[in-house]
């Protein structure tokens, strides 16, 4: 049987070596593609299955990373923002009036955050983090969603960045070898 993957590996091999492993990591930035999928591209491309494992890691975590960095920055700023909302400032007749000992403006008392915007979305996520765990739901998620969006969700849902970091790390490297393994074994029974 001839080899289906010949055009991919004549193009991978017109690039110079160096730049090869960059390529993969650069594939594994592409959501659903990942280092997993980068990984397999770089060994169907004709690339060594550890140094294209390697790359593709490497891509997919700075990726996760950079996603994890900022969703934290973004959430903080949303926070302040929702925090300087909920008590607002009490009337101009109000504010004037001294206040009497142990009684505070009627504007302060009623100032409560209100339920509802997102907060359904937020529940139903957290109730899957709660039952499957950072964790779990780390090394599982990458069977259906990206890791980039996983990793975005657990910030979204307030979980500390270290922890999502190193789980999302742990899950990369886990399918990724998987993936390079199988795509290795794959070509090797059947004489690519």
């Amino acid at each position: 049987m001839d080899n289906p993957y010949q055009w991919l590996q004549e193009f991978l091999g017109q690039v110079p070596g160096l730049l090869q492993p960059v390529i993969v990591a650069a594939a594994a930035f592409i959501p659903y593609i990942e280092g997993a999928g980068a990984a397999a591209l770089g060994v169907l491309a004709g690339i060594n299955p550890v140094t294209a494992a390697l790359a593709a890691i490497a891509g997919n975590l700075l990726c996760v990373i950079g996603v994890v960095l900022l969703g934290e920055r973004i959430r903080a700023r949303l926070l302040r923002r929702r925090a300087e909302r909920t008590v607002p400032s009490p009337p101009a007749e109000l504010a004037a009036a001294p206040e009497t000992a142990g009684t505070r403006p009627a504007a302060v008392l009623t100032a409560t955050p209100k339920p509802g915007h997102g907060s359904r979305g937020r529940t139903r996520l957290r109730r899957w983090v709660l039952r499957f765990g950072v964790p779990g739901a780390s090394i599982l998620a990458p069977a259906v969603l990206p890791t980039m969006l996983t990793a975005a969700f657990f910030i979204g849902t307030g979980v500390p960045r270290g922890w999502v970091i190193l789980w999302q790390a742990i899950a990369i490297i886990l399918w990724t070898a998987v993936v390079t393994i199988l795509t290795t074994g794959a070509l090797s029974l059947l004489g690519w």
